[in-house]
């Protein structure tokens, strides 16, 4: 994408609802993308749909994730909306939605993936 933050219905409006309109593309299997920033570090909107997995992945920067509807899990736990999960350098985590959720994310640097999607 770009640079520089952009979002239809500024930031806030993003937190707020906003992200509901937000134009998602392909990401992972069941995991649709809206990026907001790219280069580094990148912030993107992850829509999960029910079900949906990203396959376990070691961080080479800091990860901050904003639960904004529904919850998230890991092998740690599960985050309701509202938790701010952050993943340190070197910590290595597979992450699903059991029903679904949206999530704001900020990648440091990107992930290395140790385990491919399932078939």
């Amino acid at each position: 994408m770009n640079d520089s933050p952009t979002a239809p219905l500024g930031f806030a409006g993003l937190l707020t609802g906003g992200w509901r309109d937000a134009p998602f593309q392909p990401f992972r299997p069941g995991v649709e993308i809206f990026e907001i920033k790219t280069g580094a570090p990148a912030v993107a909107l992850l829509r999960y749909a029910p079900g949906a997995r990203v396959p376990k992945h070691r961080h080479s920067g800091l990860e901050t994730i904003l639960v904004l509807d529904g919850a998230q899990s890991d092998e740690r736990g599960v985050y309701h909306e509202g938790t701010l999960v952050l993943n340190p350098e070197g910590s290595v985590h597979s992450v699903w939605s059991d029903a679904g959720c949206v999530v704001l994310i900020q990648w440091e640097r990107p992930v290395e993936f140790i385990e491919e999607d399932a078939a």
